[in-house]
């Protein structure tokens, strides 16, 4: 049984989908005005491996996110760069969809730009507009009139914080909106902006009914699970879930999940505070598996710091799961596999809400068993590498060879590797001669010069550990 924090029921529940063993699941994506930061990674690699879980439960899962090609910023940047509004955002797609590769994201069913739904959104403004609930005020914009929509402040429950409206009409009939804090559908052009044609003229899409207008086009008035980062619960979901319920009656979403915000010194980590670390520069410094981990060792609702000490322990965790699949063999999967301890541990954590480092200790706890079994019983040591394996995959990591992630000698010189190499010839004759404890203490020597060493069937392994200085 899979059980999912609901943000609007704020508990878990029980996973229930819609259709039996098929979930739609809608994600707010990019806006694709700059290069794709860290904090847009967590959001992105959280629902992939949410992705790869549920399909891996049995479900066909329809994954769609969405692309958010037109707004006032990609506008202003586009001026900046003296390029078309559609250029920058083409260009922008390019470098995100890069990006993605480089995470090792799967692709989702579908990634819907807003410019491709005009149409949808244009419908759906026209039915809240008939049916009473918008109204264009004096700079031609199309408003959504919250007045009409009693139920706001849906995931705001009891809080009383200032953002839920009151609904205070403005004395002034000309004010751009009839309640504070009604909301744009639709945007009336500006000199020099790129427009679409409308039934209440030129203009383009607010924000927030972007969502609803192609979440409708795509699953209909009802969609399984919808999921951003927490940033995007008020007012965005709350704007969402007005406009769709008004246009369309019914629930709307059975589940919402948003994922913590990454901070750096404390600090939401955003390109208007300029405290944010780009995901190309980060990969060019760090394996791809080591940013998964970083940014999934803590739970998805928790708010992370992003600091190098972090991205460090990420690697040296990564680094300890690589070298103990060292010299191991693949093999198929069979239900000898999914009878096993620590296969039912990662499950039950999984299934808990994706309890991520309930998941992560279970692979460590294997990772010491497969080492202890690897001297005594290497079949069973090659069985439960494989498991080890399989869970870590279904998080998105452990696809690359452990030889090509542990290969890290080019900071040694021809004449380190070679004294390196004689120790370990040295080491594996006195192992043949059964002279262990000789063995040992040519070990604890590389071991001293900051070289760590893995017995396997098809002999010794050895790579640099970072936490000891080299000493030659």
């Amino acid at each position: 049984m899979i059980k999912i924090f609901n943000t609007l029921k704020r508990k878990k529940e029980k996973l229930v989908s819609i259709f039996p063993k098929k979930l739609n699941i809608y994600v707010c994506g990019i806006t694709v005005y700059d290069i794709c930061h860290i904090g847009h990674a967590r959001t992105l690699i959280f629902f992939d491996l949410v992705c790869r879980y549920l399909n891996y439960k049995g479900y066909s899962v329809n994954y769609v996110r969405n692309i958010t090609d037109i707004d006032d910023k990609i506008i202003i940047r586009s001026l900046e760069c003296n390029k078309s509004y559609s250029e920058l955002s083409n260009f922008m797609i390019q470098k995100m969809q890069h990006d993605c590769r480089m995470l090792n994201l799967i692709s989702p069913n579908q990634e819907p730009r807003v410019t491709d739904h005009i149409i949808d959104i244009i419908n759906m403004i026209q039915i809240l507009y008939q049916k009473g609930h918008a109204y264009i005020n004096h700079d031609g914009d199309m408003m959504f009139n919250l007045s009409t929509y009693k139920n706001y402040g849906l995931f705001l429950k009891n809080e009383k914080p200032l953002l839920i409206i009151k609904h205070k009409k403005y004395k002034n009939n000309y004010n751009k909106k009839q309640n504070s804090n009604d909301f744009v559908l639709w945007k009336r052009a500006k000199h020099n902006e790129p427009y679409w044609s409308s039934p209440w003229g030129d203009g383009r899409p607010g924000w927030h009914i972007e969502c609803s207008a192609m979440n409708y086009k795509i699953f209909g008035n009802y969609c399984d699970i919808h999921g951003g980062g927490s940033d995007l619960i008020f007012p965005h979901h709350e704007n969402e879930i007005a406009q769709s319920v008004c246009a369309h009656p019914g629930p709307y979403v059975n589940f919402w999940m948003h994922t913590g915000m990454v901070m750096y010194k404390d600090k939401k980590m955003s390109k208007s505070l300029g405290n944010y670390y780009t995901i190309q520069n980060c990969l060019k410094k760090y394996h791809v598996d080591v940013i998964r981990y970083c940014l999934t060792f803590p739970h998805y609702r928790s708010k992370i710091n992003y600091t190098e000490d972090s991205l460090q322990q990420a690697y040296y965790a990564i680094k300890k799961l690589y070298s103990t699949l060292l010299g191991m063999k693949r093999e198929e999967i069979t239900e000898k596999h999914t009878n096993n301890k620590f296969y039912l541990q990662f499950i039950s954590a999984m299934n808990d809400d994706f309890n991520t480092p309930k998941a992560y200790a279970v692979l460590f706890s294997l990772t010491k068993e497969i080492n202890l079994f690897r001297k005594k019983d290497i079949h069973k040591a090659n069985e439960l590498a494989n498991i080890l394996l399989i869970l870590s995959n279904l998080l998105g990591i452990l696809y690359d060879n452990p030889n090509n992630f542990l290969k890290n000698r080019t900071s040694l010189s021809e004449n380190q590797i070679k004294k390196i190499k004689i120790l370990i010839e040295k080491r594996e004759i006195d192992r043949k001669n059964f002279k262990w404890k000789e063995a040992d203490i040519k070990r604890a020597k590389l071991k001293t010069m900051g070289i760590s060493l893995v017995d396997t069937e098809n002999g010794t392994k050895w790579h640099i550990d970072e936490k000891i200085k080299l000493e030659f």
